[in-house]
């Protein structure tokens, strides 16, 4: 992203293609450089979280991060995905990605939380090879 790409978000908000008010996602981000482009439809960009994965920060599967100017808008629902360890991937990302609404991805977080084994953390980290692979609902 170019380097003050959290202060133009007021700038294109109106171009929001989730259409709420929490999080942030449109196809042809003006924010984001052409590596970057490169980088987020591959997943590269997720690398860097190995390492909180490594010290424990992180989960490879689970709800993923929220942004923190995310987080205050949640409703008392929407923390419920917090009540578990981030993730790497989550079953949202591998069902549609960025082109799922929040709630939606609120939705299936929560499910996540409460339905959560070791057989669905396999699942969803084989879901995950092919939707890296087509790149598809990543932007």
């Amino acid at each position: 992203m170019v380097v003050d790409a959290e202060q133009r978000v007021a700038a294109v908000s109106t171009l929001n293609q989730h259409g709420d008010t929490i999080t942030f996602k449109m196809k042809r981000d003006p924010r984001i450089t052409r590596i970057g482009a490169i980088l987020r439809r591959f997943s590269l960009d997720e690398l860097p979280q190995l390492w909180c994965v490594f010290r424990g920060d992180m989960s490879l599967v689970g709800p993923r991060p929220a942004l923190p100017r995310e987080v205050a808008k949640y409703n008392l629902a929407a923390r419920r995905r917090l009540n578990t360890t981030p993730g790497l991937t989550c079953i949202w990302q591998v069902s549609g990605r960025s082109n799922l609404a929040f709630p939606i991805q609120c939705e299936m977080d929560i499910d996540y939380v409460r339905n959560r084994s070791l057989k669905l953390d396999i699942e969803l980290l084989a879901k995950t090879i092919p939707a890296v692979i087509t790149g598809k609902g990543a932007y």
